[in-house]
């Protein structure tokens, strides 16, 4: 298990907090990152709207993504469907093919509470 590189998120559709055991005996998780997603700008035409939100969408996806290097085991937490939208982007990037991804749901914690939160699931 010592090669395992395990990962906690907590998101919503607008902010992330990433967890980590970055260090060589992989017991220590800390925070890793805090990433904010941008929100669309209002748009009289619809369908440049979804465009809009669908581009922001991946390059959230791709920042939080960014610091699950060598992901083995992923966690995905938080509230609304952006758990598992970001799920499906992991799967569909070649980098996370093999990681284990698992989910929940929960309301927005301390990064203490994350910490112990994300200890607790691997």
């Amino acid at each position: 298990m010592n090669n395992q590189k395990q990962f906690g998120v907590w998101m919503d559709n607008h902010q992330a907090t990433i967890v980590g055991n970055d260090n060589s005996d992989g017991t220590e998780f800390k925070i890793l990152a805090h990433v904010k997603g941008e929100i669309t700008s209002p748009n009289s035409s619809e369908k440049n709207s979804n465009n809009a939100e669908k581009m922001l969408h991946a390059k959230f996806f791709k920042e939080i993504s960014s610091h699950l290097i060598n992901a083995t085991n992923v966690h995905i937490t938080g509230t609304g469907q952006a758990q598992e939208q970001f799920i499906h982007y992991l799967a569909a990037t070649p980098q996370f093919k093999n990681s284990k991804t698992t989910e929940s749901t929960s309301n927005k914690m301390s990064d203490e509470k994350l910490i112990e939160f994300i200890t607790g699931k691997f």
